[in-house]
């Protein structure tokens, strides 16, 4: 047997066709983001809690590996805000900051989220993630980025505080305001404000002098590098450094260095739980973003091999002194418009971080920690949207209920209970709708064969039959209230001698399901009243043929609604 490997290395395809001019574009893509990945990678690693140099590590082996095994051309895999946010949650409550130990726990908590992701994408469990309702996802994402934002004012401020939610880091920061260092206030505030301008006021300035769209666009990606050269140079011209103001300090000057994870069971069992929700929570990120710039130029993503590229990935991270990545939005967006076709553009810019870790940390070492959280707060503020609350309010009351939930749970009791809450919610919000399926009485519209709501539209009925269409799957939450829906209906009205259940919807029928079909039938029969089905799926048929309900079923079952209700109108006792 055959085994085709391009389905397991996608590079194998794209490589293939490799040209000088992707060559070019990849080349030209990579050096841009590159430029932004430099600051976004080290405030990345001090949201974590972890070295500045972790930051760089993370996004060199992590992108090369992903462009092997992964399906995406445009996505840049490295560390992300929220994930970031939730390997300092889950570290901090097991290890303290700053020590060997927490930096081997978040070593082990990459290598056990890329083994989560790898066993998912082998075994193509890419469907576990449907689980998580895009509505709930961005309300965990919007209360993350405002933790991450309040969680940042502490090194723009220059005051020590801590906390894993919103309410205990606001309760921190009050307390410890007056140690207030100004001049970081001034470095921080500074920073932040300009990095907002940048976003939305350069553009349109460097338009004003005749600027091409292009190259505006390239100067405002790369706007984060202008405050950490102002700051950095600043810092060290005037020698803040010695007036209380926190700065980087030294960083290795080498290459990401072999590393081992713990292979600890009580540490290991301890991150279990973490890694799998950052490995949910990344994929669907992920994915997200991989789809939205596929779709953008008509490429087809894999979903099981995505698993199996951030698998690699976070493996490869765990093996060279990183931490927990994913393909981030923001990296990816500027990768995709910078003009990258391939993969190959993230392997150049992971040579592009690997030369910058060789010759450009010694130039970091006044980098204002302000400067840095000034990077992180413009940037997960972006994803700060309250217009989910106002959207799903318009749209469901279920899902808004959903989405505030996630909201308040992950503000006041911290990111690892949020996002536990939002799978939680995912979950029952499905089991609660498809518990209570949308079930229509139909009649006839007239001069047609099709069969519409009686409460909708203006059809023909007739007292002896009734017909119930079921707008949902049946199985064991909503089997109990289809046999009291039929029961209310028919027992309160006597002059019903037929129940036609259309079945034009239903794609599946479960055991307990076929169990409650049962016993509607005989419940029907008893009344005097004969159970029928209509426009039953092939699929829904085959099984049913394997019991004895059919056999034991009171009526028939009509290829079609409109065939069932002409032949029980003109019956006898109808």
């Amino acid at each position: 047997m055959k085994i085709d490997m391009t389905r397991y290395l996608p590079i194998l395809t794209w490589g293939r066709d490799y040209n000088r001019s992707a060559l070019s574009n990849d080349l030209v893509a990579a050096l841009i983001v590159t430029i932004m990945l430099i600051p976004q990678s080290l405030a990345y690693a001090l949201l974590a809690g972890l070295p500045p140099e972790a930051g760089l590590y993370a996004s060199i082996v992590p992108i090369i590996l992903y462009a092997v095994f992964g399906t995406s051309r445009a996505l840049a895999v490295g560390p992300v805000a929220v994930v970031s946010l939730m390997t300092a949650a889950a570290l901090s409550n097991i290890v303290e900051q700053g020590t060997m130990g927490y930096a081997l726990a978040a070593l082990s908590l990459a290598g056990l989220s890329g083994i989560i992701l790898l066993t998912m994408g082998l075994f193509r469990l890419g469907f576990v993630a449907n689980f998580l309702s895009h509505p709930v996802i961005a309300g965990f994402i919007t209360a993350s980025g405002i933790i991450i934002a309040a969680s940042q004012l502490k090194h723009i401020l220059g005051i020590d505080a801590h906390g894993h939610n919103l309410l205990e880091v606001v309760i921190s920061l009050t307390q410890h305001l007056s140690e207030i260092n100004w001049i970081t206030a001034i470095i921080g505030i500074l920073g932040t404000g300009f990095l907002f301008w940048v976003r939305k006021g350069l553009k349109p300035l460097l338009q004003r002098f005749g600027l091409s769209n292009g190259l505006t666009g390239v100067l405002v990606k790369t706007g984060p590098v202008a405050v950490v050269v102002a700051t950095t140079v600043a810092v060290w011209a005037f020698g803040l450094a010695d007036k209380g103001i926190k700065i980087v300090g030294e960083v290795p000057q080498s290459l990401p260095p072999f590393t081992l994870p713990s292979f600890s069971t009580e540490l290991l069992g301890q991150l279990l739980l973490p890694a799998f929700l950052i490995s949910i929570i990344g994929f669907v990120e992920s994915i997200s973003v991989a789809q939205t710039l596929a779709a953008k130029k008509r490429q087809r993503i894999d979903p099981n091999q995505e698993l199996i590229g951030l698998g690699a990935a976070n493996i490869g991270a765990s093996l060279t002194g990183g931490f927990p990545v994913t393909g981030g939005f923001s990296r990816s967006v500027v990768n995709f418009d910078a003009g990258a076709e391939t993969p190959a553009a993230g392997i150049f810019t992971a040579v592009g971080l690997a030369i910058a870790a060789l010759t450009l940390t010694p130039l970091i070492f006044f980098l204002p920690k302000a400067t840095l959280a000034a990077t992180i707060i413009v940037a997960v503020l972006s994803l700060v949207d309250f217009s989910i609350l106002k959207r799903s309010w318009n749209y469901s009351k279920a899902d808004f209920s959903a989405v505030l939930a996630t909201i308040v749970v992950t503000l006041t009791m911290g990111v690892e209970v949020g996002v536990s809450a939002g799978v939680g919610l995912s979950v029952l919000l499905h089991l609660y709708k498809s518990s209570k399926p949308h079930i229509a009485e139909v009649g006839q519209v007239p001069g047609t064969e099709h069969y519409r709501n009686i409460l909708r539209h203006d059809v023909i009925t007739t007292p002896q039959i009734v017909t119930l269409r079921v707008d949902e799957s049946l199985y064991f939450a909503n089997a109990r209230y289809l046999e009291d829906k039929i029961h209310n209906r028919v027992a309160g009205d006597k002059k019903i001698r037929h129940v036609i259940l259309l079945c034009s919807a239903i794609n599946e029928i479960d055991l307990s399901a076929l169990e409650s079909l049962e016993a509607i039938n005989e419940r029907l029969n008893e009344m005097n009243v004969k159970l029928h089905l209509s426009e039953v799926k092939g699929p829904v048929m085959d099984r049913l043929e394997r019991e004895h309900f059919l056999s034991q079923l009171s009526g028939q079952v009509f290829l079609s609604q409109f065939e069932a209700y002409e032949a029980l109108k003109v019956l006898p006792n109808a």
